[in-house]
């Protein structure tokens, strides 16, 4: 598909080239009618037909990339909030292969079980080629959804260990990653050899499709008070195995964008090291100072990759119109001088006034006229 100027725009920011414009990231509303009014569709319309009221939205929005397609996941909310029922992360204990996760013990036993086993069996049976097959066509049909104007940069398609609370619990998978390192550090290390096979398949899949060379990698490793485990115990296992996880992508030269939940401050060193060239979602509240993080160099001593986001957290739900603006202004103003996005910095949740919202959009509009 030939992309158009706006599209085209993106793929220069990626690459660090100068742009005549800011191109705007994902800007991802989760409310129905702000969703509908932005589309100029009728009230009760999303549910209805999601994918081409979101994609309206989008394009009235004037987004210019799009990583993770999200256009089904505002059905998940309500005014009310999440509708979705509870998990491990919500104090219900977990079950795992028939056993209940309520103790380090437990996460300990279902980690050697079934967790080593099943990775050492992936491994072994690993099919690079179905690897290539399943990125080149889910990127290519979600390119073909979003169109002409809307570059569909990668999300979702690399591998890299993470912390497991979300399958075992905060309070057993975080006492047993202290009083079980070395179990915790071999389940790292597995998943870094399967991760460093897939991803260099998905890395042959990219650069042989002409694939944008981009990459978000999520996973939520600080909240507002800081890293969840301690940095020195990342850096003894954690951080050498996601550096090993991604080398592909390194050496290839892909943008790989960090996403940046809570006060990930700590950690930015070490991951830049690894070879992240980007950050995308800040919460400048929690400490993250953005215009520190803009000054960084990363590893081949140029300036990262911005989505520079308005919060979700802080100016979007509770100030004015102009808090919002004069955000924007600071974000372009101290964001680096190529490869920037303007966005919002996650999921912009029901009940954030509309006013604000069309604060936001009118002035990251106004940085992206082509």
């Amino acid at each position: 598909m030939k992309l158009n100027k706006n599209a085209q725009s993106a793929l220069a920011a990626i690459n660090r080239e100068p742009t005549e414009n800011i191109p705007i990231g994902l800007v991802h509303i989760m409310e129905h009618s702000v969703i509908e009014r932005i589309a100029k569709r009728a009230s009760g319309s999303y549910a209805g037909d999601p994918h081409n009221v979101y994609m309206e939205m989008l394009d009235n929005i004037g987004v210019s990339m799009v990583d993770q397609y999200l256009a089904d996941n505002p059905l998940t909310m309500d005014r009310r909030g999440y509708r979705g029922g509870a998990g491990a992360t919500t104090g219900k204990a977990a079950v795992c292969d028939g056993i209940v996760i309520d103790s380090p013990e437990a996460v300990a036993l279902h980690i050697e079980k079934y967790q080593y086993p099943r990775i050492i069996e992936t491994i072994k049976n690993f099919d690079a080629e179905k690897v290539k097959r399943d990125a080149i066509n889910c990127e290519s049909f979600l390119q073909r959804l979003l169109g002409p104007d809307i570059l569909k940069a990668g999300y979702g398609m690399m591998r890299f260990p993470g912390l497991d609370y979300f399958q075992y619990g905060y309070e057993p998978y975080f006492t047993a990653y202290a009083i079980y390192p070395e179990l915790i550090d071999r389940l790292f290390s597995l998943r870094a050899d399967y991760a460093l096979m897939h991803n260099a398949a998905v890395v042959e899949a990219y650069v042989g499709a002409g694939l944008p060379l981009y990459h978000r990698l999520d996973h939520d490793m600080a909240d507002s008070r800081g890293l969840l485990v301690g940095l020195k115990t990342l850096e003894r296992a954690w951080l050498p195995c996601l550096a090993h996880s991604i080398k592909p992508a390194v050496d290839a030269g892909f943008a790989l964008l960090w996403h940046c939940d809570g006060n990930l401050s700590e950690l930015l060193p070490g991951l830049v090291e690894c070879g992240i060239n980007g950050f995308q979602g800040f919460q400048y509240e929690d400490g993250m100072d953005y215009k520190k993080i803009c000054k960084m160099k990363m590893r081949d001593g140029s300036s990262p990759i911005i989505q520079a986001g308005v919060s979700v957290t802080r100016e979007l739900p509770f100030g004015t119109p102009g808090d919002v603006m004069r955000q924007v202004d600071f974000l372009v103003e101290h964001g680096p001088k190529a490869g920037l996005f303007l966005a919002f910095s996650s999921s912009c949740v029901p009940g954030t006034p509309y006013e604000n919202i069309e604060a936001a959009i009118e002035v990251m509009k106004s940085y992206n006229k082509l």
